[in-house]
């Protein structure tokens, strides 16, 4: 892993703090080469399932499992990359809570009112003989 940060990041020596840390290597037992194959796979799969989200735009529930489901799987794919300790103690870092917070509360709220929209709309069409 170390490597592949000084790759990515340029060094040629001295290593300081950097975003892909050694402390995930303790955790996994992927190799350097691994981790990028799987955090490639993952967010291509994340990509995928937002953009058929889209295609299914008008079924709420499909919507929003594909669009929840992509987005997390996106979002995740990160693990792969710098371990689960660091993506968590980054995603609620104090400057990062409150993005953080929106984010999964709008995750959270996207399922709830496609849950909701479906039933509404299955209570009316059969209230209404539809």
């Amino acid at each position: 892993m170390r490597k592949l940060n000084q790759f990515i990041s340029g060094d040629d020596g001295e290593r300081g703090e950097s975003f892909l840390d050694d402390e995930s290597d303790d955790l996994c037992s992927l190799s350097p080469a691994q981790r990028m194959y799987a955090f490639a796979a993952c967010l291509v799969a994340g990509l995928a399932c937002t953009f058929l989200s889209l295609i299914v735009f008008v079924k709420p529930i499909k919507f929003a499992v594909l669009f929840t489901f992509g987005n997390v799987l996106a979002v995740g794919s990160t693990v792969f990359l710098i371990g689960v300790g660091k993506q968590l103690s980054v995603m609620f870092d104090s400057v990062r809570i409150y993005a953080t917070a929106i984010y999964i509360g709008f995750v959270v709220i996207s399922l709830i009112c496609a849950l909701w929209v479906q039933s509404e709309l299955h209570s009316f069409c059969s209230h209404n003989g539809v």
